[in-house]
């Protein structure tokens, strides 16, 4: 915290909409993260995030320790149409996760991150809103995929069950603190990607519309 109250260094351009302050417990800027949004930092800061269904992805430069973390969930869809493998549905999911995925790694190489220096690793996905169905379940296997696919090394996870999870990422350092949520105590977590899930149902890819 800087002697006018304001949280510094500041964050990198395009991250001004980022809730960022001074987290006492753990004596660090951190940048708390909502459904549908990525951070990335170059400094000494935590990235933290609350998941449900949805799943993060942290990502770091183990080198230059510049990295970040996104917080997404693929597009709502019935089970009917998915299961039909109906070309515009699974099509429009893949794209929106591979969306999310690149956002975030290619931040981190546009401010100096190398490729073949990340490693990554992955939370989330949970059962916890049983009117999503197996939403939790695809995000994994996308995620996983996406990891694989791309030949990313993944380095540790900690995916599915039935209770959401606090992040706390450390992007210079790679450490990660993850507690388990077991007693809900409201149902914050259940209205905020109940209502994230709605925002991006019908949402295309293709448009202009920026899905972070």
């Amino acid at each position: 915290m800087t002697d006018d109250g304001s949280v510094g260094p500041t964050s990198i351009p395009g991250f001004e909409n980022i809730n960022r302050y001074w987290d006492k417990e753990n004596q660090i800027i951190a940048a708390k993260l909502l459904p549908g949004e990525y951070y990335v930092t170059k400094d000494n800061e935590m990235i933290t995030t609350v998941l449900g269904s949805c799943v993060s992805a942290c990502i770091r430069d183990s080198v230059l320790g510049i990295g970040g973390m996104n917080h997404f969930m693929l597009p709502e869809t019935s089970s009917s149409r998915l299961n039909s493998r109906e070309e515009a549905v699974v099509g429009t999911a893949l794209r929106y996760g591979n969306y999310a995925m690149e956002h975030l790694i290619n931040t981190v190489l546009q401010f100096g991150g190398k490729r073949k220096n990340l490693e990554v690793k992955l939370f989330g996905g949970g059962k916890v809103i049983p009117t999503l169905g197996d939403v939790g379940l695809r995000n994994i296997t996308f995620v996983l995929d996406y990891v694989d696919m791309e030949a990313l090394n993944l380095v540790s996870h900690d995916l599915g069950d039935n209770y959401p999870r606090k992040i706390n990422f450390y992007p210079q350092t790679g450490r990660v603190r993850m507690k388990k949520i077991k007693d809900l105590h409201n149902e914050t977590i259940v209205l905020r990607e109940k209502q994230y899930g709605s925002q991006i149902k019908n949402i295309s890819v293709e448009s202009s519309i920026e899905l972070f």
